[in-house]
């Protein structure tokens, strides 16, 4: 289970994964010996995944955005890892409905997108379509999790309902 103090940490952590141990300490008001092992509690339970730098898409050369739609003929094939292998894909999500895979990519331009969609994408011999929207302007983007909405893991949700 997590407590109000486990959930004031992570969401300093979510914010800056770089915050002091010593400044973690002073939000929460826990010595920093305590903030250290609760951090590596939440570490070892698999909450806390890992760290990593948020880098500016746009100044590496990577300012498109692209959700594709893909349609395959079979499930289980291991299709799933071919996509997640492609270094400009981020994000791929097993979905319900007529396409098998939603991801999320990021391009250079919409040069770069074709070359992915033919030559990387559609080279995968289970894929059978893509269908892919562009993003215009993006208005919010974030991996922090509301934690204020949090009550445990998902077993817990099913206990109290």
């Amino acid at each position: 289970m997590i407590d109000d103090i486990d959930k004031n940490i992570l969401t300093i952590i979510q914010r800056d994964g770089r915050e002091s141990n010593a400044e973690i300490a002073r939000q929460v008001g826990l010595a920093p010996s305590a903030v250290l092992e609760r951090i590596r509690k939440l570490e070892d339970r698999g909450i806390v995944r890992g760290y990593a730098a948020s880098l500016d898409p746009k100044m590496v050369g990577f300012g498109l955005i692209a959700f594709v739609f893909v349609r395959t003929n079979e499930c289980g094939d291991g299709t799933d890892q071919l996509l997640a292998d492609i270094p400009e894909v981020l994000e791929v999500h097993d979905v319900a409905g007529e396409d098998s895979y939603l991801l999320k990519v990021r391009a250079a331009d919409p040069e770069d997108l074709a070359r992915l969609l033919r030559e990387k994408l559609k080279a995968i011999p289970t894929v059978v379509s893509t269908r892919t929207t562009v993003v215009l302007q993006t208005v919010k983007e974030t991996t922090a999790l509301p934690l204020d909405r949090c009550i445990g893991p998902a077993k817990s949700r099913a206990k109290k309902k």
